[in-house]
């Protein structure tokens, strides 16, 4: 290989190397612009009156406006039908989210993401239902706030049933216990009528990772100039001064 084709191929690998980790950098700042801008949205919203059954959305554009909006409902549990998401942490742990479908007066049903709870790391398959307050048809107020359904995690195995399962899609779900579903969910918080039923409800907020993904940035960006000093170093300046 001639020198100056050396030259080219050291330059092209040069210039690659910086442009990637230096497009790394800026998505990682993005990441960090859109979690920031998901907490104040949400932090907006939650000084918003509870919204009430009547004002529930029933379609995916109005639900999307009402995400993150404070919400009370009244209804009754349809514990046969609650599952346990796999894989899903809080404080730092491993376990499950426990979610509910919540029979409204109106007929129709919405998924309640209840609280977390551990995993059993000796019998992994071994869940525990919520405690209930009273009788298991009783009428419950549920207070929380409105969101997406929950976010959906990398399936291996592929489980889309079942008690314990890794994601769960709202069409399926809907045909699967024969309900009329509306296209979110509740995220159930801790509150004065909220029972003591065993499950944890310190939710994670959108930004609070957001450190990670500037000192993911900052990475990114340190390892481009390494590259653009190591280039200028060896192929501009070492050249330069052997003369």
């Amino acid at each position: 290989m001639t020198p100056g084709r050396r030259r080219v191929l050291v330059l092209v690998a040069a210039v690659l190397g910086a442009g990637i980790t230096l497009r790394a950098g800026f998505w990682q700042l993005d990441r960090a612009a859109q979690k920031n801008a998901l907490q104040a949205a949400l932090d907006s919203r939650r000084l918003l009156p509870p919204l009430v059954l009547p004002q529930l959305a029933t379609s995916a554009e109005a639900a999307a406006a009402q995400h993150y909006r404070p919400v009370a409902l009244d209804g009754r549990w349809l514990d046969a039908h609650t599952v346990y998401l796999d894989n899903r942490q809080m404080n730092g742990r491993q376990g499950f989210y426990v979610v509910t479908p919540l029979l409204l007066a109106d007929g129709s049903v919405v998924v309640v993401q209840r609280g977390w709870e551990p995993r059993d790391f000796v019998e992994r398959s071994r869940v525990t239902p919520p405690r209930e307050a009273g009788p298991s048809n009783a009428v419950v107020h549920v207070v929380g706030h409105i969101a997406p359904p929950p976010a959906r995690l990398f399936d291996f195995g592929g489980t889309t049933a079942g008690v314990i399962r890794q994601n769960i899609d709202l069409a399926a779900f809907a045909a699967e216990i024969h309900h009329r579903l509306r296209p979110l969910s509740i995220v159930q918080e801790d509150g004065p009528s909220t029972p003591a039923d065993g499950l944890q409800r310190q939710w994670p907020h959108p930004a609070a990772d957001v450190q990670r993904n500037y000192g993911y940035a900052f990475q990114w960006f340190a390892m481009a100039t390494l590259i653009i000093g190591l280039y200028v170093w060896f192929q501009i300046i070492r050249p330069r001064r052997s003369h």
